[in-house]
């Protein structure tokens, strides 16, 4: 994770320097085998240099397993593990033993994590410090026999991605340490945390684990950091997440094509980063988010769901990104967690389908009709009958699914009219399958549009509860409170790089004479026309305040209406817009 940065590297920094001749070859320990992971497993990453408990975080949160970072070597040249490379917590029962114990007694388990981003930037990370295969090795196994743990995780990143002696020697390692555990009677697990790209890990991680293939090393769990992609591009985190874990899939599937399709998705971890990650805020992870993954991840039988990392499950600090200690949004504390723990189980699973719609969003002028496609498809399992429903169309709408039921991977068409009494406006209906493993829904937005009325504006007082005609940059929309007649009012959002500018364009007797008129409220509050004229005057105004704009139109008739506020003023508020 790139976010293990001052604390853990101050005590890589004031670390003891330690020999480099490094550990002694672990005993074989007791044959019985630590009890395996779940075959669904929530851990999310712990920072144990806070000096926090892990087992009371965990009791705290209700997250039963934990990955612990991070394990790595307290100077480079050596071949001795210590965590967070601090000499003073070795791999012993003293460093976190008791807490380990405790978590146990709880139902939990723990994931002990090698490597880490500033382990991979100093030459820390066991592998890349440590040259003899044996010792690499040999630190793996007492781990696994200190702690009595079933899985090591391995986070590899940076200069550790192109370190391809390192890369070699941990994949011989991990091949050593499973040979050592089918010996012993031990069952062990290893997984590669990489970071990925938006369609699936770059060149980098794939050779990673390519070279893995070539020494016979066993991967269990692929993990993808889903975050810090840094490539300045608009992101929906959750959909990113599924197109990254959908490109590991089929890159998989290459590199291990006697697998089958519900144990290549059995392969496959996810780790996100809650809130703004270190990139910024044009790539958070939102509470929203978290339910979307969740409810993806279950579908296809992914193996690990993580994210980095417990201590920042809070909202402790608003508009921050890349803190170890919050995550940067508005949130309550443990609300990550609290989506996400139930995805730990042992149930293998069923059947399981998902629904549609494309294209998800249509304008329709009130009397016309209009159709689209509802898509379904087997996410799990066997193909299943699933019904189609469709709720939520208002007064002068009909919206019917044809067929009613269909063969998971079948479409059906959602077929909508209107009548010319419909009110104008945005309406959500939503298209429901259910079959015998439970429901999907998708989402299809429909806009109800009417004739301008002869000098006037459409939704000027706004009380169809929706924005058309009305169209706003980033954070406008229909508001409730604070309203100046009836039920609601317009909001405009006004932020650091924008206006937040609402506007609608209305066609009026060209070459005539009109006055626009509103109530406004805010700070530097706009109201005005272009287009096909220019006019506009502003006010601030801590109450409703009533402006009116003279303006004259062109030759063709036509003006764009709008309210807008101020760079970094706040939010701006209209209602009751007229045009006479």
């Amino acid at each position: 994770m790139r976010l293990r940065r001052t604390i853990q590297a101050a005590l890589t920094a004031c670390a003891t320097l330690v020999a480099s001749a490094g550990l002694v070859a672990a005993g074989t320990g007791p044959a019985e085998a630590a009890t395996p992971l779940p075959s669904r497993v929530f851990a999310p990453y712990f920072e144990s240099w806070t000096g926090q408990s892990p087992a009371a975080l965990a009791a705290q949160s209700g997250a039963k397993h934990l990955t612990m970072a991070f394990l790595q070597t307290a100077t480079k040249g050596s071949c001795t593990p210590y965590w967070n490379g601090d000499t003073g917590l070795p791999v012993a029962s003293s460093s976190f033993g008791a807490d380990i114990t405790t978590i146990r007694a709880n139902g939990g388990d723990v994931i002990p994590s090698f490597g880490g981003y500033t382990a991979d930037n100093t030459g820390t990370e066991l592998a890349d410090s440590c040259t003899d295969v044996n010792q690499i090795a040999a630190a793996f196994e007492n781990v696994i026999t200190t702690y009595d743990i079933s899985r090591i995780d391995l986070d590899i990143e940076d200069n550790s991605l192109t370190n391809t002696a390192g890369i070699d020697r941990r994949n011989k390692a991990i091949k050593l340490v499973q040979d050592w555990a089918a010996a012993n009677g031990r069952s062990v697990q290893f997984s590669y945390t990489l970071p990925t790209t938006t369609s699936g890990l770059a060149s980098s991680g794939l050779a990673v684990l390519k070279n893995a293939v070539g020494n016979n090393a066993r991967i269990d769990v692929v993990n993808m950091m889903t975050f810090d992609y840094y490539d300045n591009a608009a992101h929906d985190m959750a959909a990113d997440t599924q197109t990254s874990a959908t490109g590991l899939y089929n890159q998989l599937a290459k590199l291990y094509p006697a697998k089958t399709p519900a144990q290549l998705w059995g392969s496959i971890g996810i780790t996100e980063m809650v809130g703004i990650d270190d990139f910024g805020a044009a790539e958070t992870f939102t509470v929203a988010n978290a339910t979307t993954v969740y409810n993806w991840a279950v579908s296809k039988g992914i193996n690990t769901l993580s994210f980095w990392a417990l201590q920042r499950d809070n909202g402790g600090c608003p508009g921050t990104g890349g803190r170890d200690d919050c995550s940067g949004i508005s949130q309550g504390t443990w609300d990550f967690t609290h989506i996400f723990a139930p995805f730990t189980s042992s149930t293998p699973v069923g059947n399981d389908f998902s629904v549609a719609v494309n294209p998800n969003s249509g304008t329709v002028t009130a009397g016309s009709s209009t159709s689209t496609t509802v898509s379904t498809a087997v996410t799990a399992g066997s193909a299943q009958s699933v019904n189609l429903t469709v709720t939520g169309a208002p007064a002068g709408v009909t919206a019917t699914v044809t067929p009613g039921s269909v063969t998971a991977g079948n479409t059906a068409t959602l077929n909508i009219t209107t009548t010319s009494a419909t009110t104008p406006g945005t309406y959500p209906l939503t298209v429901t399958g259910s079959a015998a493993s439970g429901t999907h829904t998708g989402t299809y937005n429909l806009t109800v549009t009417g004739v301008t009325p002869p000098g006037g504006l459409v939704n000027g007082g706004l009380e169809t509860g929706g924005l058309a005609p009305w169209t706003c940059q980033s954070g406008g929309a229909v508001v409730s409170t604070p309203a100046h007649s009836g039920s609601y009012a317009l909001q405009a959002a006004a932020g650091a790089g924008q206006t937040g500018q609402c506007s609608q364009t209305v066609t009026l007797q060209p070459n005539t004479s009109y006055t626009l008129s509103g109530w406004v409220q805010g700070s530097y509050a706009y109201l005005g026309v272009s287009g096909g004229a220019t006019a506009s005057t502003w006010t601030n105004a801590s109450g409703w305040t009533r402006l009116s704009v003279p303006f004259t139109t062109g030759a063709s008739g036509t003006v764009t209406v709008h309210l807008h506020g101020w760079y970094g003023q706040g939010n701006v508020y209209g209602d009751d817009f007229a045009i006479a």
